[in-house]
């Protein structure tokens, strides 16, 4: 009988140093995709900042009248929601999906027609099943952020926009704080709302004035969808920073839990062990004075 437990133990013990190999390549891997995302991210963020800045001053300045700041009643509402491809990640999903699930609800109590754009197969299979409208997926990305797949989701809700098919696109995704922090956000991308938040008269009289060349009417059409498309691809870089930070850490956990559970199981191994070599010693001892 003991010999039977001290061969279980030995094939549980084998199992999970395998399952602890697994879990440690994949923190590897996942690490090496944090640091290139979140490399790319914080180089982007300064370009992100400057091209926000240039648009607050331009539309304070000049007179609005693009589609993509045009305020309808929401009759119809998209929501962009973006998880991940791959499970293995914590609870990344399911905090984005709670938060999605919840908003959707909301938005579709309130009497408008929504529909969902799925980012990442986790949101697709979520919402399928549950009956929600699907009005546009990528399954593919990889949790890869790049121009290219900026400009097809910008250039997909923006056409969807203007032409009247929704009234207002929110994005739902998990904002990138640290490396153990990630924060479930719901915000406004389109219409775009200009920040006009009034300085004071003293800050004001310190604002620089610049001298603009072509117009500022001409240069807010220029950077109006650079700035669009810049959201939408720092959007991307923050979900799948978020994605591989989180992965990172769940993989980490368990790396360090099956260490663990190596440990406890090789002891109750060895007091099994011990336990069958003393039945045995007695055994001996009892037949040698029973001579």
């Amino acid at each position: 009988m003991a010999g039977a437990g001290v061969k279980l133990l030995n094939k549980r013990i084998r199992s999970v140093k395998s399952t602890q190999q697994i879990t440690k390549a994949m923190k590897m891997v996942a690490a090496a995709k944090l640091a290139r995302s979140q490399s790319n991210m914080l180089a982007a963020r300064p370009y992100s900042r400057k091209l926000t800045e240039l648009m607050t001053q331009l539309a304070g300045k000049t007179d609005i009248d693009d589609p993509l700041f045009e305020v309808r009643p929401v009759a119809r509402r998209l929501f962009v929601v973006l998880a991940s491809d791959k499970g293995l990640c914590g609870s990344y999903n399911m905090n984005v999906l709670k938060l999605a699930h919840k908003a959707v609800d909301t938005s579709i109590a309130e009497g408008a027609e929504t529909e969902i754009y799925a980012i990442g197969k986790k949101v697709n299979e979520f919402f399928g099943k549950r009956g929600y409208n699907i009005f546009a997926k990528h399954v593919d990305f990889g949790g890869e952020a790049s121009s290219e797949q900026g400009n097809l989701v910008g250039n997909t809700i923006v056409e969807a926009f203007t032409d009247g098919t929704f009234d207002e696109v929110r994005v739902i995704y998990s904002s990138f704080v640290s490396t153990m922090t990630q924060r479930p956000l719901d915000v406004a991308m389109l219409p775009i709302a200009p920040e006009q938040a009034a300085p004071d008269e003293e800050e004001d009289d310190r604002a620089i004035d610049y001298i603009w060349e072509p117009s500022q009417e001409e240069m807010f059409s220029v950077l109006l969808p650079l700035y669009l498309r810049n959201r939408v691809f720092m959007t991307l870089a923050e979900a799948f920073t978020s994605e591989h930070a989180a992965r990172m850490t769940s993989m980490a956990a368990a790396t360090e839990n099956a260490n663990e559970l190596i440990s406890a199981l090789t002891m109750q191994r060895n007091r099994e062990r011990q336990a069958a070599i003393t039945s045995e010693l007695l055994d001996i001892v009892g037949g040698a004075n029973a001579l």
